[in-house]
């Protein structure tokens, strides 16, 4: 039996795969010693491995498939899951994880791995023929996006993706939203549908709902506004010029 052949069907694996491949545990940990120790193998964190590509020599799993093995109920989330779908505006070296179990971030292959408290399982999808990659659907990156707006990515960059989505359910939208009950999230988000109506397709029902369920709180919308506007119908205080805004910065403004 060739150990690293065996190895390479698990994008991302532990010593329960490499055990399940010999009659003794002891004998499996000197086998896979041998393979650590020839560099055929890189070991991801503590108890985490994945094999090393004979093609360029770099990890065989990539950012994702590291991502979604961390824990049992880890998943890739937040701006890292519009990263997945191709739906970003910057490159970004910091992968977000959300996970019921909590683990310490750590760092490999030039990525920092973000622990992310998981609020709920719905909206989480494993895709099919990814090598076990597990992410958040389009609906559920949007809400979790905007509701982290000031810890993760920013609201530049979230305005950017979430404009940037196409075939938007807003069912699955309000799901999500009736999940956290947060009238401040339906306040950002309804806010937000709206300047961005036309690039999002959403409807003014969905709007409606977001407005009638927002509450009577002023709030901001994000932190560091230093050329406010305020929105009475959504008793929310936003930059100046907003759909100007443009990688940290806008056009013909200072926001």
């Amino acid at each position: 039996m060739n150990l690293y052949y065996e190895l390479l069907q698990y994008p991302v694996f532990s010593m329960k795969e490499v055990n399940a491949l010999y009659s003794n545990e002891r004998t499996a940990r000197v086998a896979f010693g041998k393979l650590l120790k020839a560099g055929m193998v890189y070991k991801i964190r503590n108890g985490l491995y994945t094999c090393t590509s004979g093609e360029n020599g770099g990890p065989v799993a990539n950012r994702f498939q590291v991502a979604s093995a961390i824990t049992e109920s880890s998943y890739v989330s937040n701006h890292s899951a519009f990263e997945y779908y191709g739906i970003t505006d910057q490159v970004f070296y910091e992968v977000y994880v959300s996970s019921e179990t909590r683990f310490h971030d750590f760092e490999f292959d030039g990525y920092t791995y973000h622990y992310v408290k998981s609020q709920m399982r719905e909206g989480v999808e494993t895709i099919q023929f990814s090598g076990g990659i597990s992410v958040t659907d389009k609906e559920r990156t949007i809400v979790d996006s905007i509701r982290n707006i000031n810890l993760i990515a920013g609201l530049e960059e979230v305005l950017v993706c979430v404009s940037s989505v196409k075939g938007i359910n807003e069912r699955k939208l309000l799901k999500y939203l009736e999940k956290y009950d947060s009238t401040f999230l339906y306040q950002k988000i309804g806010f937000i549908a709206e300047e961005y109506q036309p690039e999002m397709g959403i409807s003014d029902e969905f709007v409606k709902i977001c407005e009638e369920r927002s509450g009577n709180s002023k709030r901001y919308l994000t932190g560091g506004i230093s050329e406010p506007s305020y929105s009475g119908k959504w008793r929310l205080v936003y930059p100046r010029n907003i759909k100007e805004i443009k990688n940290g910065g806008v056009e013909n403004a200072t926001v």
